[in-house]
């Protein structure tokens, strides 16, 4: 099965963990385009030449590779090299591990494990020849890998990366001192050549919405949050509409959201917030959201109401206050109506009168 062409990705830059005990190694992309390696400015890891690695992990006709793109059935084992270039003055060691990848559930960004954690992709597949190597000053190290599919590797993509880990921990300033490791990624996306099954939901929908406390006096906003799933095996580019409807259909909201991470990895889930900016005083209506990817269309709505709730709980106050004296004061008519009556004539019974008959003489 032939392997999707996949869109063009700007660079991998390697951001610091910082942790007491275990690294979190987070791979960010920065701003430029173009296929440079993953580079923190002290040192990069990428690809070594097409002209030195295997013809069945090159990139043909590419001047150099920002990435590994390899596809495999299950059982083959590739072969291919990674390059580790020291960017400083002096000689560096790290050490070279292959990791999963993951989403961040901060913004749903590239992230891979940390050596620590449990591997079962390419995080357990991949094995570079060398664990720990040292790069002289200036001066780059390459290293062969092999990654062996195993036979009951599940169709689909399988996302990771080779980190070069600095495991020398620098301690931070401050009056708490924090552990930093820096670790910088060649990603690596494999597809495991089988049936491809996008999938992708929409879940857990909900809109918070904010108002001043005096109605007029600011700018009425709501926040909109969602969690994107996919649940397939490939990774999804998805883009998400949000759109709003008040009374009678009425248009209130429609435009593309802004912080959509660019690749959903299979099986992640990432939690996105939307910041509505003019959100309706006073209707009633409904927010979807719409998210679609190349086989993929998925939906969710939710209902909410709009309305200055700060005002009708004034109101609702002053109508309770006005119940509560009208109240009162009929009670008090009532005591004071019971208290200017006289005495009952003697003999008298509050029911009807009876006739009187004489007694016999």
């Amino acid at each position: 099965m032939p392997v999707p062409r996949r869109p063009p990705y700007t660079p991998l830059t390697a951001l610091a963990g910082v942790f007491t005990a275990v690294l979190a190694a987070v791979l960010a992309l920065p701003g430029a385009s173009g296929a440079h390696a993953a580079d923190n400015g002290h040192w990069s890891v990428f690809p070594a030449a097409p002209g030195k690695a295997s013809a069945a992990t090159a990139s043909s006709g590419a001047p150099a590779r920002p990435y590994f793109y390899l596809s495999a059935d299950p059982g083959q084992t590739l072969r291919d090299r990674v390059t580790v270039t020291n960017r400083t003055g002096r000689p560096r060691t790290f050490r070279l591990y292959a990791a999963d990848a993951h989403n961040t559930v901060r913004d749903g960004g590239f992230a891979v494990r940390s050596p620590e954690e449990p591997r079962r992709g390419v995080g357990a597949w991949a094995r570079p020849q060398r664990e720990r190597i040292t790069v002289p000053a200036r001066g780059s190290v390459t290293v062969p890998y092999t990654l062996t599919v195993p036979d009951s590797a599940p169709p689909g993509d399988h996302p990771g990366a080779l980190v070069a880990l600095d495991e020398q921990v620098a301690t931070t300033g401050g009056a708490v001192g924090m552990g930093v490791r820096q670790a910088v990624g060649a990603r690596v996306y494999l597809r495991v050549n089988g049936p491809a099954v996008p999938a992708l939901t929409v879940e857990d929908l909900r809109v918070e919405q904010h108002r001043p406390l005096v109605p007029g006096t600011g700018e009425s906003t709501a926040v909109i949050t969602y969690t994107l799933h996919n649940r397939g095996n490939v990774t999804l580019s998805p883009r998400v509409g949000i759109r709003a409807e008040g009374i009678l259909g009425r248009e209130l909201l429609d435009r593309r959201a802004s912080r959509v991470p660019a690749e959903l990895l299979p099986r992640q889930r990432v939690r996105l917030t939307e910041r509505w900016q003019g959100a309706p005083r006073f209707d009633r209506g409904t927010v979807r959201v719409t998210a679609t990817a190349p086989g993929v269309r998925a939906s969710a709505d939710v209902s909410f109401l709009a309305a200055p709730w700060t005002l009708l709980a004034v109101i609702a106050a002053v109508l309770a206050a006005l119940a509560l004296h009208r109240l009162r004061r009929h009670r008090a008519r009532r005591a004071a109506g019971t208290g200017k009556r006289g005495p009952k004539p003697p003999g008298t019974t509050g029911g009807p009168l009876a006739e009187s008959t004489p007694s016999p003489v």
